[in-house]
């Protein structure tokens, strides 16, 4: 297996692989990391959409606005399969270890935000535009995900071309 792309895509299906049996077959049954991340998106969107004045409530994994009945943050609404594909692509890539952790971080945080941004967007949606809920939950927020993981995988891509002794190192 010679060619680059090769490795890549192999490198990335050994990582995805390896993610989807360790978040299916333990992270998702222990369920802590899905329930303590879910719990503290909805605290970081809760105190955002209070700057903006709304009158806001949780219940455990519920967030709302004022008598509307709120949005739930199930497990796979909580950004950690988004994460895991980002990593995955950054880890398949080659590039500079040390380079990769800090990116991988940055990436980790920024995918983050975008998900409290999400939660606060859904929320605000369904209080003020509630005809406009299912649209923007099952396509504009899923789509932005993946827009925001191209991108940065983009960028890694761009930045780890910098790099181009540790790219034939990693692949030789």
């Amino acid at each position: 297996m010679n060619s680059p792309i090769l490795k890549f895509i192999a490198k990335a299906l050994v990582i995805f692989v390896g993610w989807y049996i360790l978040y299916e077959l333990w992270l998702l049954p222990a369920g802590d990391l899905d329930y303590w991340l879910s719990l503290n998106i909805i605290g970081t969107s809760a105190g955002i959409i209070e700057i903006f004045g709304f009158d806001v409530f949780t219940v455990n994994r519920i967030i709302g606005i004022g008598e509307y009945p709120g949005i739930e943050i199930v497990d796979g609404c909580n950004g950690i399969a988004a994460m895991g594909l980002f990593l995955g692509f950054i880890l398949a890539y080659p590039g500079d270890w040390k380079n990769k952790l800090s990116f991988c971080f940055v990436g980790i945080g920024i995918i983050y935000l975008v998900n409290i941004i999400r939660v606060v967007a859904l929320a605000i949606t369904q209080a003020k535009w509630p005809e406009f809920f299912d649209f923007t939950h099952d396509y504009s927020t899923t789509a932005i995900f993946y827009i925001v993981i191209f991108i940065l995988w983009m960028v890694w891509v761009n930045y780890a071309d910098a790099f181009p002794d540790e790219k034939a190192e990693e692949y030789a």
